[in-house]
């Protein structure tokens, strides 16, 4: 379980800068994401550390080993790509086998580690299948097995998921997390859906539309304590918006235009300044919806409700206020029927405690 080094990597196509200057360490025997939009050059970062495409500036390390100019077949680095790549001539068990074969290990052993890993993904019974002739989650299980057969030091995900229905994409999320357990293998996940990468990942890094890294951290200090607008609306939803900052020895608020005077609980930081501007985040799921007002909150404000969308665990509302502002509420569909049932175009009450809110430079 070796730490993987990413120092000052850059890489450039066409006169276009993909990645600049890169710094990042990733480590041993962790469950780590990379997420970002489309276009970030996280999939061109995931190809670097394979081998598959070179790296113009910069080293990639695995322990003490550079392998930035080490050949694909000479790095103990896998991937599985978003297509599978799997060989459509040959049989499930020959896919799983190949690697082993290519290195030449005696028959008995190749049959004895393939019938492991078929009986692990609960492929016994498809073994002489072709690809063809499989679902699509039977398709990424052998391209997992394949992938992993050889022991590698690092297995590289590249938006492994994406072609699944969302049930089957929930259940193999579960599958790969418990995968990544028993080997204690270095896992390095891509995607662009905030909800794999958080559900996944021991940590992840959040890349941004430039292919810089906005923050590195575990799903829940991004999620909670976003270091940038762009983390914040990134990874989930949450309501943004610009104002003042008044900074007193008692209290810290922030006055937003058409909104409101807004208390904040934080700890002061170097960028923050008496009558500084600020972006304050706060998700929509902090926010607590009623029909009447609420007490015991640090924040209240009312509006009219613009739209209701049912999401079954959920109910999203979009609420007016001061005929200018849209505030995101997340209600969670706690009993079959809810008693304060709320309806279009009524007046509600917002309420949320300072303690839920963050406050961002940008």
């Amino acid at each position: 379980m070796r730490t993987i080094h990413i120092k000052g990597v850059s890489k450039s196509r066409d006169g276009v800068n993909i990645l600049h200057n890169t710094d990042l360490t990733i480590p041993g025997g962790q469950f780590f994401a990379l997420l970002g939009p489309s276009g970030c050059g996280k999939t061109t970062l995931l190809r670097m550390i394979a081998g598959l495409e070179t790296v113009d500036s910069g080293t990639i390390s695995i322990g003490s080993t550079n392998i930035t100019n080490i050949p694909v077949n000479k790095r103990k680095v896998n991937i599985v790509f978003q297509n599978y790549a799997l060989f459509p001539h040959l049989t499930v068990f020959e896919n799983i086998a190949y690697s082993l074969v290519i290195e030449k290990r005696p028959k008995e052993e190749i049959r004895n580690r393939v019938k492991k890993l078929l009986t692990a993904f609960g492929l016994e019974s498809h073994a002489e299948r072709l690809p063809s002739e499989l679902s699509g989650g039977q398709q990424q299980r052998v391209a997992l097995a394949r992938a992993i057969i050889n022991e590698p030091d690092v297995l590289l995900l590249d938006e492994p998921l994406s072609a699944l229905d969302y049930k089957l994409r929930e259940k193999m999320l579960i599958e790969l997390i418990d995968l990544q357990d028993k080997l204690s293998t270095t896992f390095i996940y891509v995607t662009h859906d905030q909800f794999e990468a958080l559900t996944v990942a021991d940590q992840l890094a959040i890349m941004n539309d430039e292919g810089e890294i906005e923050q590195i951290g575990t799903p829940e200090e991004i999620y909670e304590f976003p270091k940038s607008s762009f983390v914040a609306k990134f990874v989930g939803s949450t309501n943004t918006f610009k104002g003042i900052l008044d900074i007193q020895d008692e209290q810290t608020t922030i006055d937003i235009p058409s909104f409101g005077t807004v208390h904040v609980k934080t700890q002061i930081k170097p960028w923050m300044e008496n009558g500084c501007e600020a972006t304050l985040s706060i998700r929509p799921e902090k926010i607590f919806i009623s029909k009447s007002p609420a007490e015991n909150f640090s924040n209240n404000i009312s509006g009219t409700v613009d739209s209701i969308v049912y999401h079954g665990r959920s109910t999203l509302y979009i609420v007016r206020v001061n005929d200018s502002i849209r505030v995101q509420v997340f209600e969670q569909n706690e009993v079959h029927f809810p008693k304060d049932q709320i309806d279009y175009d009524e007046t509600v009450y917002l309420s949320w405690q300072k303690e839920n809110v963050v406050l961002l430079n940008q």
